[in-house]
């Protein structure tokens, strides 16, 4: 949708009188095109909620200050959940966004410390954002006795004596309590010794490998607790996932009882799932004329927000990438300022990276309502209170049908009318799920994934606890599977020393363990000219954002880099507006260690096991941001990087290939198609990004002397993902295959078996023959 289209309104919510319907908004939004970009809408109805009166157990004046805060009485899943949590059951509340999770851990855990002057409660989130808004409400209900306060890096140190002597109700993340908290634990004691409830706000974030090092942060934890006498009830809440008790228990080492059945009342919300349009030939790369192109989700979330903000609408954008965000913003402000000068300041763009005063200043600027539009990674996805907010555009998938429904419910918070609007990527899975709209709408949400015995998590998490205090045989069962292979690795490694009492930390410095799986420290993105610190880029990613020659964009200014210092963890940049943007592309090998299991299908063969992964980012391309149209490639000198994880695998017969018509000359792009359309849609059945997954294929590997495509975990030691791909194998191939077949494409797009992230700049592909082979496989593999 082109600036001049833009028709300002005076800021009015969307569900006032002089405001468009969501419904009529949207009619709005895809009559400004050529085409109609919507392929489904679905009309989540609205819901009355079912009350339930206090516990009798709630004070007099805890009920009275819920009152003042507006809570007349809880919905019925609060108050079960609230009962099973004050008589000492661990639960965990999996019900939507704004179903009112807070007051389910808040009820039980402020009427024992009224009740109880002793009592202490440790709440985590996984941001600090969410904490610093759980303290706002908390200290909003004015219990004296209660003294809440967030422990965190920013907490200034003239404070941190006063909350842990002081402090009943803290609030802290899973970094601080790994890195401050468990190993202070010793001035934690009065704290730890009184410590009545845990609460782990928003778990179903907590997956992979961040999800595997939290499950042994809680376990040190209550290693601690016990040593104190104190076995403290923990308190879950998520956003609605499979099998929530399941993952609540894996995560805390503790059975777990779940509530799902959420009563609260919900306004009504009209979901679009909406098609960039495709772009004239004209406007694309001459040579790639072959693969139609589809309009940027960037470029057309920006127009959307743009469009939805001229409306009067107060809009949050998610955006998958921190550099998305920032693309998303300035398009949006630019278009708005085009129409009506000065309206374009309405829009921000708010992402991880960010100096924390930049952030803070964001989210005030929200809530005031000075901002009416937000490009926003998945930072503000969890449960901060955007009150106020009636529209949500999700640019690109975001990974998981829980995260798509948590960003969507992020609107109509107060029981309003909300929109909100799917923009998909060219990409095979966004390209799979507006043309199927079941895998949306009519399926449960997914399992969330971690794997607290991946030998990569759990050896520094015992070095972290023997660090604390020496490991005792009766650790081992806390720990769970693998503890004692760990610790013979340790003491043979020389960190531990086993004596007849148990395993002694040989060192004086604590181990370094990060918990976020990071390839390294994060690099300080620094302006060269003036020495400003702009933000930070985690070590994994600098390889491919801060090479030297990258563009870095930062709150809409743009940046090219000079310089890539890793050993300093330091990239200088200096200000530039080029006319084009940076892609890395990198090469990668990979041989098998060891299979752990194995299906035989006849000519196709299964298998899931340990792989290691050299990849190198050899040379980067300069793309025309207006057509997309490659510039150039240019080399680079980056250091080579070594992963061991695990992967899952498939084989086939040649025999068996050219029997379905692939001839063998074909036989590297047909696998090479499959590889990537595979690796785009296994976000489908398991909790993860593309972006956390590789891939390799070849037409004879030197392991399985066969033709191989390999998807493999991108975090050391495995994050869960190949394992479950390997689970559902039939299925996610299966949605594979039809991905591949149901594109429109003649030879293969970005829609099918192009991929983003392809270091061979996606040559050769072949899209006929990934069908035939995967039929192959679909035919041979069990269901």
């Amino acid at each position: 949708m082109p600036p001049h289209d833009l028709k300002p309104s005076s800021a009015a919510p969307l569900t006032t009188d002089s405001g468009p319907s969501p419904a009529d908004l949207l009619g709005r939004l895809r009559a400004r095109g050529n085409s109609d970009p919507v392929t489904h809408v679905e009309r989540v109805p609205a819901r009355a909620g079912v009350p339930a009166p206090w516990p009798d157990w709630a004070p007099e004046d805890l009920r009275a200050a819920f009152a003042r805060r507006g809570v007349a009485a809880p919905w019925r899943h609060q108050a079960e959940a609230a009962d099973l949590a004050y008589t000492g059951t661990h639960v965990v509340v999996a019900t939507g966004t704004a179903s009112g999770k807070s007051l389910t851990y808040q009820l039980p855990a402020l009427a024992t410390l009224l009740t109880d002057p002793r009592a202490t409660v440790l709440y985590l989130a996984p941001t600090k954002a969410l904490a610093a808004d759980q303290l706002r409400a908390i200290a909003g209900l004015e219990l004296e006795e209660v003294r809440p306060a967030c422990y965190d890096g920013d907490t200034p140190r003239a404070e941190r004596e006063w909350i842990r002597r002081h402090s009943r109700f803290v609030l802290t993340n899973p970094d601080m309590l790994h890195h401050g908290v468990l190993p202070g634990h010793a001035h934690w004691s009065g704290f730890l010794r009184r410590l009545t409830y845990v609460v782990i706000d928003e778990c179903h974030t907590y997956r992979g490998v961040f999800g595997s090092h939290i499950a042994h942060v809680l376990r040190r934890l209550r290693r601690q607790c016990a040593k104190y006498g104190r076995t403290p009830v923990f308190v879950l809440a998520s956003a609605t996932s499979g099998d929530p008790a399941e993952t609540a228990g894996r995560l805390t080492g503790l059975p777990v009882t779940a509530v799902t059945e959420d009563t609260s009342p919900r306004g009504g919300v009209t979901f679009a799932l909406w098609e960039p349009p495709l772009l004239p030939a004209s406007t694309t790369d001459p040579e790639a004329d072959r693969a139609p192109v589809r309009r940027s989700a960037l470029r057309e979330t920006a127009d959307l927000l743009a469009d939805t903000v001229a409306e009067g609408v107060r809009t949050l954008a998610f955006v998958r990438s921190r550099r998305g965000a920032e693309v998303v913003a300035t398009n949006a402000r630019r278009a708005l300022d085009e129409a009506v000068p000065g309206l374009g300041d309405r829009v921000a763009a708010y992402r991880a990276g960010y100096l924390r005063e930049e952030r803070r200043e964001l989210e005030r600027a929200l809530l005031r309502g000075e901002l009416l539009g937000l490009a926003s990674t998945n930072a503000l996805e969890l449960g901060v209170d955007l009150v106020g907010l009636d529209a949500v555009l999700v640019c690109g998938y975001p990974g998981t049908r829980a995260s798509l429904w948590q960003q969507a419910g992020r609107a109509g918070r107060s029981g309003q009318e909300a929109l909100a609007v799917l923009v998909a990527r060219d990409d095979p899975l966004d390209t799979y799920l507006v043309h199927h709209p079941e895998a949306v709408f009519g399926t449960p949400v997914e399992a969330t994934v971690l794997d607290p015995a991946n030998p990569y998590v759990l050896g520094p998490q015992l070095a972290c606890a023997a660090a604390e205090a020496p490991l005792t045989p009766a650790d081992l069962e806390l720990f769970g599977d693998g503890v004692k292979e760990a610790i013979d690795v340790l003491v043979d490694a020389g960190a531990l020393r086993q004596r007849p009492t148990g395993w002694y930390w040989r060192h004086r410095e604590r181990p370094e363990v990060d918990l976020r799986g990071g390839d390294g420290a994060p690099i300080c993105v620094v302006e060269a000219a003036t020495g400003r610190l702009l933000g930070t880029v985690d070590g994994g990613s600098s390889h491919f954002l801060l090479h030297p020659g990258a563009v870095y964009l930062h709150q809409g200014a743009s940046y090219v880099v000079d310089t890539l210092d890793l050993a300093d963890g330091c990239a200088l940049v200096h200000p530039e507006e080029p006319d084009w943007s940076t892609h890395a592309r990198d090469v990668t090998s990979l041989s098998v260690a060891s299979v752990r299991s194995y299906v035989d299908a006849g000519p196709v063969g299964l298998f899931l096991g340990e792989v290691d992964v050299t990849s190198r980012v050899v040379s980067y391309q300069r793309r025309r941001i207006a057509t997309g149209e490659v510039i150039d490639t240019r080399p680079l000198e980056l250091p080579a990087r070594e992963l061991r994880t695990v992967a899952v695998w498939f084989t086939l017969s040649p025999e068996s290939l050219t029997a379905s018509g692939v001839d063998p000359a074909d036989v590297p792009g047909a696998l090479h198609a499959a590889e990537h359309a595979a690796i785009g849609l296994l976000p489908l059945v398991a909790t993860c990004d593309r972006w956390d997954i590789g891939g390799l294929s070849t037409a004879v590997h030197p392991d399985t002397e066969a033709p191989t495509v390999f998807v493999y975990d991108g975090h050391p030691g495995g994050a869960g993902f190949a394992e479950r791909a390997y689970g559902t194998a039939a299925a996610w191939l299966r949605a594979t295959r039809e991905a591949i077949a149901e594109c429109g494409c003649e030879s293969g797009c970005p829609s099918c078996v192009q991929s983003p992230k392809c270091g061979n700049g996606n040559n050769p592909l072949s899209k006929p023959d990934a069908i035939r082979i995967l039929d192959v496989v679909l035919t041979n593999l069990p269901s």
